[in-house]
């Protein structure tokens, strides 16, 4: 394994104080966000923190960590490879 690059080893961590301040590890890739939705692909699948006035306020990709702030009302978890099976739009199926 080279330096810098994230693999499906590296670990997953989500933390959040009085729903907020959120910390999360093993962020492959964010995907979309608003001040209502994120939705980011990590290495145990793609999580959606729904809330409000959500805002990615650190993105490292080499280091797979992001830091997330704002109101989270939810979080849920999809895995990537299901949600491709099922033929409708990733996009439509987690914020439809």
């Amino acid at each position: 394994m080279g330096e810098g690059i994230l693999t499906m080893e590296s670990k997953h961590r989500f933390s959040m104080e009085q729903r907020r301040d959120c910390k999360v590890t093993g962020v492959v890739e964010v995907h979309s966000f608003d001040e209502n939705n994120i939705l980011m692909e990590t290495v145990e699948g793609m999580l959606t923190i729904k809330g409000s006035s959500l805002h990615v306020g650190r993105l490292d990709l080499e280091k797979g960590e992001a830091d997330v702030d704002g109101k989270v009302d939810s979080l849920s978890y999809a895995d990537k490879n299901t949600l491709a099976k099922k033929g409708e739009g990733l996009l439509t199926r987690l914020f439809g």
